[in-house]
């Protein structure tokens, strides 16, 4: 058996026998009253003296009955306490002056303890409840949620890439008209004069033409990419040959 088990054992037996204690000491309270008032002008009607101790105690078992409610709720409610309380004193102050005036002491000690042991053994009972009340309010009470730290940011570096060269822009210079005189060979100097720039950056998209393609670039390539005249293009085509 766990300590659990064995505190719940424990807790259901007293309270069993604290009800029990309850109610035997509430009936021999209620039975002495009732003898009271019997002798004490009620003995004409036993109903009567029955029903008399019931204007007292019914104040105990109502109290005791709100006391009950409030220890469920874990709250304090003092006109409960305050009705259990005056109930209480009212039963074992007429217990004990039922006794009489020249009777033994032994005979109020015995008129005193029902109604003392009853109150004695509810205030216990009430003590187990707000007990139970308290440890099932904490099991139930949620741990207060921790939340993780966040993770530091993954600092992200990023390489620009270095600006392209610019690529000059193909510039055709027009040459003045040559003057007339004997016509040269084609296959030796060609019909237009080439700028040695134009001519360089033509030679790079001839290679990158035959780098990509695997052919060698014509002149109607260089006339589109270098925007130029055809006969320019021509005379290019025919020094990169």
């Amino acid at each position: 058996m766990t300590k659990q088990e064995a505190e719940r054992v424990a807790i259901v037996t007293a309270g069993v026998v604290i009800l029990a204690l309850t109610a035997v000491a509430f009936w021999l309270s209620y039975a002495h009253l009732a003898d009271v008032a019997k002798t004490n002008g009620l003995a004409a009607s036993p109903a009567r003296s029955w029903a008399w101790p019931a204007t007292l105690d019914l104040f105990i078992v109502g109290g005791e009955v709100l006391m009950f409610r409030a220890a469920l709720r874990g709250v304090t409610d003092w006109w409960a306490i305050g009705l259990t309380v005056a109930g209480s004193l009212g039963s074992i102050g007429l217990n004990v002056a039922g006794v009489g005036a020249d009777a033994p002491r032994l005979h109020y000690v015995v008129a005193a303890v029902p109604p003392s042991a009853a109150l004695l053994a509810f205030g216990a009972l009430m003590r187990q409840v707000h007990h139970l009340v308290a440890a099932s309010t904490d099991d139930t009470t949620p741990a207060p949620a921790i939340e993780p730290e966040p993770a530091p940011a993954a600092e992200i570096t990023v390489d620009r890439a270095p600006d392209p060269e610019p690529v000059p822009e193909p510039v055709a210079e027009l040459l003045p008209a040559p003057e007339p005189g004997p016509l040269p060979d084609p296959a030796v100097v060609p019909a237009v004069a080439v700028p040695p720039a134009l001519l360089d950056h033509a030679r790079k998209l001839a290679d990158t033409h035959h780098a990509t393609t695997g052919d060698r670039i014509d002149a109607d390539a260089l006339r589109t990419r270098l925007g130029i005249p055809a006969s320019l293009a021509d005379a290019i085509a025919a020094q990169l040959a």
